[in-house]
């Protein structure tokens, strides 16, 4: 018990720091998103290389380094979890952290149909039901918005098939990370001194505390995924399908609250469809995962009572 307290700690404050992230990308202005995303890859490697050391975790790279098929995942997972980092940075210092929290809020129904068209799973009733709430919550909020909520969806989607990818990868978080910046480094270098070589970089122009804002982007991205990395081994799948939802949530409560973003009747009306949808999902998941325990349960009785059978 003491050991899951500490997971759902973990997980709790994971998903709490990705939450806050809205709070903490404008501070790092006049810098564009692609400039504070290519500072995001260099720190955030420097970080997780510091973490290995400290750990003197080092030997999976020889195995790794055998098992093309991983890296290959791993290099995908870079390409999808730029376009993500990239979307949200620049959804955040542009003024869309509502349609940003959107793409949360809505990335579990996605994975769902990735699971579908992808994996060839078959959707339970009520897993159908929340899919369908969830297109119903997009229709209405393309009417509200006048336009498709791209950055939601490109949001929804990359995370999507990040964790797809990730998945099929199966290797540990930190050592995913490692490889999937260490992919990224070399175009994130060479970005930054473009910008240096123009005369456009505003690391090192812009005062000390603006840089040390830029380096600690590598922090703020490296450290929530330890967290979670630790929560993931601790915690139950269905306890962590919970937490996630403490991340939207305070991007939400940041939009409306910090942001001031303008919220018509509409659109929370579509919100409100988006988290019925999640709500049927959630029960859903739950329902699955008490039934599927009573079964484990029913067997381990029926093993149990065989020797006593046998002796009598």
């Amino acid at each position: 018990m003491p050991d899951l307290r500490r997971g759902v700690l973990f997980g709790i404050a994971a998903y709490s720091m990705w939450g806050l992230f809205p709070l903490y990308w404008p501070l790092l202005k006049p810098s564009g998103a692609v400039e504070i995303l290519a500072h995001r890859m260099v720190w955030s490697l420097l970080v997780v290389a510091v973490a290995l050391t400290v750990r003197r975790h080092w030997s999976w790279i020889k195995e790794l380094a055998r098992q093309p098929r991983k890296l290959a995942l791993l290099t995908l997972a870079a390409v999808f979890v730029t376009v993500n980092w990239g979307t949200y940075i620049y959804a955040v210092n542009t003024g869309h952290v509502v349609e940003s929290a959107l793409g949360y809020f809505i990335n579990p129904l996605v994975s769902v149909l990735f699971g579908v068209v992808l994996l060839r799973e078959r959707l339970r009733p009520l897993q159908w039901v929340a899919v369908g709430f969830g297109a119903l919550a997009v229709l209405v909020l393309t009417l509200d918005y006048g336009r498709l909520p791209w950055i939601a969806l490109t949001l929804a989607m990359s995370f999507g098939v990040y964790g797809l990818v990730k998945k099929q990868a199966n290797v540990a978080a930190t050592e995913s990370l490692a490889v999937e910046t260490l992919v990224l480094l070399l175009p994130a270098l060479g970005y930054l001194l473009f910008l240096q070589g123009t005369g456009t970089a505003t690391f090192a122009h812009e005062g000390a505390w603006h840089a040390v804002l830029l380096v600690g982007a590598g922090i703020v991205t490296a450290v929530p995924l330890l967290c979670f990395g630790a929560a993931a081994i601790r915690v139950p799948l269905s306890t962590m399908g919970l937490l996630q939802y403490i991340a939207p949530i305070l991007q939400f409560a940041c939009g409306v609250l910090v942001a001031k973003e303008v919220m018509p009747p509409s659109r929370w009306i579509g919100f409100s469809i988006v988290w019925v949808a999640l709500a049927i999902f959630t029960f859903d998941g739950f329902r699955t995962a008490r039934a599927a325990a009573r079964v484990r349960r029913n067997a381990l009785d029926q093993v149990a009572d065989q020797p006593e059978r046998s002796t009598t």
